[in-house]
């Protein structure tokens, strides 16, 4: 077990590396082919593509436990409070969403016509 270990972490790192490396030149190759021709932009070099994919990292991707770690808690307790909600108070939070995000007219706008 303990000669697989050995083998194991080096080959981790270079794997690492190289996916980063790989990473960077198809970032950078694809933004100096599409961005120049289509809006005018300046060419990136290398190690701005790194920046750029580690900043969409940050943005994008998040730190932390895999994909989209806190996701199913949440749903996990959304559907726990939908369940333990009385038909009356499904509805009411139906209309409440369907008001903020602009599908409709919220519940008190269409009983006040």
């Amino acid at each position: 077990m303990r000669k697989r270990w050995i083998w194991l972490a080096p080959l981790a790192i270079l794997a690492m590396a190289v996916f980063i490396a790989v990473g960077g030149e198809v970032v950078m190759k694809l933004w100096n082919w599409l961005l120049p021709a289509l809006f005018g932009w300046r060419q990136i070099t290398f190690w701005q593509a790194l920046g750029i994919l580690a900043l969409s990292r940050i943005l994008f991707g998040g730190f932390g436990c895999g994909h989209g770690g806190h996701r199913p808690r949440w749903r996990g307790r959304m559907a726990e409070r939908w369940q333990n909600m009385t038909p009356e108070e499904r509805e009411r939070f139906r209309q409440g969403m369907r008001g903020r995000c602009g599908f409709g007219t919220p519940a008190s706008e269409s009983k006040e016509s």
